[in-house]
């Protein structure tokens, strides 16, 4: 499914394994997290200043498309952090000797290892930004979790060396990779997603357009494949993980999506995820876990009928099977 979409935006790691989830048949929260720890998918930097889940056949071409675009965005970040190409340099001489062999450290452990190279690590900030530039230089990546704490490793030791790409060959699979999976979409859609330029994501597109078909509307052309079908079935219901790629993946969210109604409902608590019925944004939801008990609190955006409640009520019920917890609803 990685594979499939991509990339999947991953910061938020319990709704990112639910993104996965929810596309697949009978997952479980611990099959996902089985093939994390296993290295099968890795989270790293990739795309845009943020984690995603990438398959690792998939993440040393990614990182060479992507990762310079990644750099230019948060340079003016690095330079108000003192962070240049010598820290870097240092860090992450100290990180492979640290890492090397087959070790597994935590970012705290990762900071003990760099204070002890003379490397100053004051500051949240300032650890964060030299731990994801060593991601964004293919020198680490996500190691298994250590009950919850994540770790790094060496990507050179999880990932086997694999020839390079050409520029032109990474654009085309990326692009095909987009428009196939998340299509209908735009090509904006795809250079936000990507945080490729509009010209290189415009180069992808014209690669592989004669595989896409295409429509116009409202003077937007989406492009998807020709495979893509029309669901006609009754009240289907979604209860997505937040910075899903229902969402995230778009620039443009307006055919889904109001913006006013979520910017009021996601006001109070920005990490509010939203519930789809019928492709379109209906509600917001949260998620408050008690052992073994999970309670899924729903604020909608209007009333709803009968037939809205059962589809939501059986969206919510596959979420708690997937994280194998008893449910509980509450209704705004």
């Amino acid at each position: 499914m990685v594979r499939w979409l991509g990339a999947v935006q991953a910061q938020d790691y319990p709704g990112a394994k639910w993104a996965l989830g929810l596309r697949m048949q009978r997952a479980r929260d611990a099959d996902i997290e089985a093939a994390f720890s296993d290295g099968r998918i890795l989270r790293t930097h990739i795309m845009r200043p943020t984690w995603h889940f990438v398959a690792p056949a998939d993440i040393r071409w990614m990182l060479a498309l992507t990762a310079p675009r990644v750099s230019a965005a948060i340079a003016p970040r690095h330079r108000r952090l003192e962070l240049d190409a010598t820290v870097f340099r240092r860090s992450q001489r100290a990180m492979v000797r640290a890492l090397r062999g087959g070790r597994q450290l935590t970012r705290q452990e990762l900071r003990v290892v760099l204070q002890r190279a003379g490397i100053n690590t004051d500051g949240v900030q300032r650890l964060a930004h030299i731990v994801m530039q060593a991601e964004l230089d293919a020198v680490i990546c996500s190691g298994p979790r250590r009950a919850k704490q994540f770790t790094y490793a060496l990507l050179d030791e999880r990932v086997p060396m694999v020839r390079a790409r050409s520029r032109d060959d990474s654009l085309t699979d990326l692009a095909r990779r987009y428009f196939t999976s998340h299509g209908p979409a735009q090509l904006h859609d795809f250079a936000w997603w990507s945080g490729l330029s509009v010209g290189d994501a415009r180069v992808g597109l014209a690669a592989v357009e004669r595989e896409l078909v295409h429509e116009n509307t409202d003077g937007r052309t989406y492009w998807f494949s020709s495979s893509i079908r029309t669901l006609t079935s009754g009240r289907t219901a979604y209860v997505l993980p937040v910075f899903d790629e229902y969402l995230i993946a778009y620039k443009d969210r307006s055919a889904a999506l109001d913006a006013s109604l979520w910017k009021q409902m996601a006001s109070g608590d920005p990490f509010t995820a939203p519930i789809v019925v019928n492709g379109a944004v209906v509600a917001g939801w949260k998620r408050i876990q008690r052992s073994d008990r999970i309670t899924i609190a729903l604020t909608p955006f209007t009333r709803f009928d009968k037939r809205h409640v059962a589809a939501i009520t059986d969206a919510a019920h596959a979420y708690a099977r997937f994280v194998d917890a008893d449910l509980e609803l509450s209704w705004s």
